[in-house]
């Protein structure tokens, strides 16, 4: 029998109500009147014995629909992606795992250097500076980036997409609150954000224009004509970016992105119920000494021998929280370490063959649902999600594709009424040309 912790004894629990000075459990509830005691038995199951409790577990749990069982098109932010096995072996190791903050560099160069590696990687992908080494998750990454932003140009106001994340957009409102930001936003045309109506609102007192890359539909913002928007307000810009697309997508940095943030979830991190995860934040290195959270630096020892420390980090981050430029100043570091090891194990040639798969997959699908009959809602170039209307609601299709073992696409209707009936499919490189037609049939069932 397999005893993963030892229950107390009689004779602890006798020691423990000695050390306290009673004689016995109902001692410690004396104070609490008999007439409002509850006197009856607990309407609950009586205690089972171990194996049938795991039996009874186990049963409940082969209930779920899980991704080892069924094909899922579910993306919205956190997808199903294939992880090098690798990456659970190093992570699992308990010098990585039991980590604690590396504040001595002579006893923390193993996580210090494999923090320096993923602040690398995100540079190399999102064509920046600087990257910090990591935050919870994209959303405070976001939210964060508008903060810096506002704190750097000495303004209040941050113009951000309709089509950024809905749940990205709610963490910088509530951040936005306590600081006296006006969160202005734009809204989409044709799945993207609306030129016109950006051009609008631009003004001396704009800090940041905040847009997604690919955005919440898929689709893939024009970041040079933002750009040129932007700065000549001369306020920030700010993309939140998928970062296995830029294994294919030219990234901000080379679009003139201020700050680029986004979660790094693609990358050796499962779905796990939608977290925990890990955000980047990378920025010019204009920024460097504004940016939340850990940088960790490479420098050398007296014997000049390459070693890794925390560098650039306020103390006001710790003991001035005053005047800290963030009320962060932690990290991701196992997650962080999970991504560095899935891109390592990829590499470079491997993370563009991942991501092109992903689009090669997604384009398939476009065209397989079209031939269908299937609508779908915008035309403009994608990454590895596309919208589709269907003649019933979102969860009358689920509950249809869930029977075939199909895990389906996100209801949009949840934040935008005028997307009702819409699904928000994704397609990774993980699904296969016989689960994708599988969908397609099934969907195109519906509007039979």
């Amino acid at each position: 029998m397999l005893h993963r912790y030892l229950p107390m004894t009689e004779q602890d629990q006798q020691q423990m109500l000695a050390a306290i000075g009673v004689s016995s459990v109902d001692d410690l509830f004396s104070d609490i009147p008999q007439r409002v005691r509850f006197q009856g038995e607990y309407n609950i199951k009586k205690a089972a014995s171990e194996p049938q409790l795991l039996k009874e577990l186990n049963s409940m749990a082969a209930k779920n629909a899980h991704l080892k069982d069924y094909a899922s098109f579910l993306g919205a932010g956190v997808y199903d992606h294939y992880m090098p096995v690798i990456v659970d072996h190093v992570i699992s190791r308990s010098e990585f795992y039991t980590a604690y903050t590396p504040y001595q560099p002579e006893i923390s160069q193993g996580e210090l250097q494999a923090i320096f590696e993923f602040q690398t990687m995100i540079c190399e992908l999102t064509g920046m500076d600087v990257a910090n080494s990591s935050m919870y998750d994209g959303g405070t990454a976001l939210a964060e980036a508008a903060m810096l932003s506002a704190g750097q140009t000495k303004k209040k106001k941050v113009l951000v997409s309709a089509a950024v994340h809905p749940e990205s957009k709610d963490v910088l409102k509530t951040y936005a609150k306590g600081q006296y930001i006006e969160v202005v936003e734009i809204p989409a045309a044709d799945g993207v954000t609306d030129m016109i109506a950006l051009e609008k609102e631009m003004g001396s007192d704009v800090a940041a224009v905040i847009v997604q890359y690919p955005n919440f539909y898929g689709q893939i913002e024009p970041l040079k004509e933002i750009e040129e928007i932007t700065h000549q307000e001369k306020c920030m810009f700010v993309v939140s970016s998928n970062p296995l697309s830029l294994g294919l997508l030219t990234p901000p940095g080379e679009f003139g992105a201020d700050i680029v943030i986004g979660d790094a979830q693609p990358f050796g991190i499962p779905s796990q119920f939608g977290g925990p995860h890990c955000g980047y934040f990378a920025t010019t290195s204009k920024l460097m000494r504004k940016i939340p959270g850990r940088l960790v630096g490479q420098t050398v020892d007296e014997n000049g021998k390459r070693g890794f420390v925390l560098t650039l980090q306020a103390r006001e981050q710790h003991i001035r929280r005053d005047k800290a430029t963030s009320n962060i100043c932690s990290n991701q570091a196992l997650n962080a370490l999970a991504a560095s090891v899935a891109m390592t194990a990829l590499g470079k040639q491997g993370v563009k063959e991942m991501a092109l798969q992903n689009l090669s997959k997604t384009h398939y699908a476009y065209e397989a649902l079209k031939a269908k009959g299937i609508n779908v809602a915008f035309e403009g170039p994608f990454f590895n999600e596309l919208v589709v209307k269907l003649p019933v609601s979102v969860t009358e299709a689920n509950n249809h594709l869930l029977a075939s073992k199909i895990i389906g696409g996100y209801d949009l209707s949840h934040d935008n009424q005028a997307l009702e009936n819409h699904m928000l499919l994704a397609f990774t490189e993980l699904r296969t040309k016989e689960e994708i037609d599988q969908l397609v049939n099934e969907l195109g069932d519906l509007h039979a």
